[in-house]
């Protein structure tokens, strides 16, 4: 950061998603101590005029070539703004000369390219985007390792985790927990679920997210690709990962360390809370949402996770204990399942047998390179579909 300036500057890739718009009001609030220099988004344009006037941010990535080619014409954009486009975009803004942060929440692996470069480049990483992880965990935290760059988790379990940790030794650790709210279904019949529509699955009752993520916490494939993200992050056996349904999510981990203790966070469901712990780590400052009011009567209930309520965590926690490339295939056919099922092409339940059957169609190995990764997730991608197409 330059002698200067006191304000973290920051890059926010994805700005106007759910996890975009928190952020925002994060930076809104403690404009004293963070500063926005640049914002990109998939395809809205005038959401990201706004915001780029609002904060004046002078660089904007628009991912999609063609929207991005008319925005520069159609003077949505005060002029002296860069702007650029496509993959090559989103890695020249998180490699930005004058950024301290970079936080990566675009949806999906769209976002791997960006966060490497932004560690290589040795910025700070705000991570919310959990296929990274999965799909490359490896390479990403060898990258933070070489560069000595800081990443820091967004998610607000991971987030929850590290804030439990920090100052501890791994070795003291014998457990996490992470808690998931069971999503839209967990109280529903099992003989329901085979009509569930998406609509029906879009109802979370505790948190405000996209689509896919709200999908994925009905089948509870999100906390598996969390049970897996939490492994590699904190350098754990997948024995020491575990799962519990919290309705309530009040309370987002809990670390058991080897003396017997426990610890845990706590906080209201808004991502202002993780958000803001990473954006002004280690400085603790005013949230911007209300926190817990303990005065009020509460309580806080724990139950274990149903196997057959939930197979898509079981698949998850098998990636977990066979490893390799196994984690990607496991993300790539969920992607895809899920985006089937929200277009009313595959039955809910379809989702874990999609995902399952890519699973066994596809050998197991130890990638080496990044390239080989892409590979497997293109063609976990490709026999997913070919099954969709089948069912």
């Amino acid at each position: 950061m330059s002698s200067s300036s006191q304000r973290k500057r920051v890059v926010l890739l994805g700005a106007t998603g759910s996890i975009g718009e928190s952020t925002l009001r994060v930076i809104a609030a403690h404009s004293d101590k963070l500063q926005l220099v640049g914002i990109a988004a998939r395809s809205s344009v005038e959401r990201l005029a706004e915001i780029a006037l609002a904060f004046n941010v002078k660089h904007v990535g628009i991912f999609d070539h063609q929207i991005a080619s008319s925005a520069k014409t159609s003077g949505a954009f005060k002029p002296g703004t860069e702007l650029v486009s496509g993959l090559s975009g989103l890695v020249h803004l998180s490699q930005l000369p004058e950024a301290d942060i970079v936080l990566v929440a675009v949806v999906g692996t769209t976002g791997l390219e960006p966060a490497l470069a932004a560690l290589a480049a040795g910025k700070q990483l705000a991570l919310a985007s959990k296929e990274i992880l999965v799909l490359a965990g490896k390479f990403v935290m060898q990258a933070a390792r070489k560069s000595g760059a800081k990443l820091i988790p967004v998610d607000s379990e991971h987030n929850a985790v590290f804030q439990c940790i920090e100052g501890h030794d791994v070795t003291a650790i014998s457990r996490v927990f992470l808690t998931a709210s069971g999503g839209a279904f967990r109280d529903w019949p099992l003989d329901q679920l085979s009509r569930v529509t998406p609509e029906d699955a879009l109802k979370h009752p505790n948190w405000t997210m996209g689509p896919k993520i709200t999908v994925d916490s009905a089948t509870l494939a999100n906390k598996g690709l969390e049970l897996i993200e939490a492994q590699c992050l904190f350098n754990l056996k997948a024995e020491q990962c575990e799962a519990v349904i919290h309705p309530q999510s009040i309370v987002h981990c809990i670390v058991g360390f080897n003396d017997g203790s426990m610890l845990a966070q706590l906080c209201p469901p808004s991502m202002t809370f993780p958000i803001q712990h990473a954006l002004l780590h280690p400085v603790r400052s005013p949230g911007v949402s209300a926190p817990l009011d303990l005065g009020k009567l509460m309580s806080l209930e724990f139950r274990p996770i149903d196997q057959a309520r939930f197979p898509m965590l079981g698949l998850a926690r098998h990636t977990m204990t066979s490893g390799g490339i196994t984690p990607a295939i496991f993300n790539a056919a969920n992607e895809i399942a899920v985006e089937a099922f929200l277009g009313h092409k595959i039955p809910f339940l379809a989702i874990s047998k999609v995902v399952e059957h890519t699973l066994s169609s596809i050998q197991n190995f130890e990638p080496t390179t990044l390239t080989s990764v892409i590979e497997v997730d293109a063609e976990a991608r490709r026999i997913a579909q070919l099954q969709i197409a089948k069912l």
